[in-house]
């Protein structure tokens, strides 16, 4: 199945939890911290979204750190994804 995001819309995929501290602490399960880091799926359109014009920024595969709160999380095929507009994205990471 192929998801198309309309208007200023944004598919995301969020990161996996780190399961160790960078000094090397094993976390257990409870402990995992949800990532605000995610890599960018389908983006939609942009164009004139509520009487704004939107220009889409983000690209499929642009590594992001979006807002904790917010977006709608979906499951497709037992893959766990997020829509999200592209304002709640907060930084696109560049390596």
């Amino acid at each position: 199945m192929k998801l198309v995001p309309l208007g200023d819309k944004v598919v995301i995929k969020q990161m996996d939890a780190e399961e160790k501290t960078k000094s090397g602490i094993v976390l257990p399960t409870q402990s995992k911290e949800k990532p605000q880091e995610a890599e960018v799926i389908a983006v939609g359109p942009g164009g004139n979204v509520y009487g704004e014009e939107v220009t889409m920024t983000v690209k499929p595969g642009d590594k992001v750190i979006y807002a904790k709160y917010t977006g709608t999380e979906i499951k497709i095929d037992g893959e766990t994804y997020i829509i999200l507009r592209q304002a709640d994205i907060l930084a696109i990471v560049e390596d």
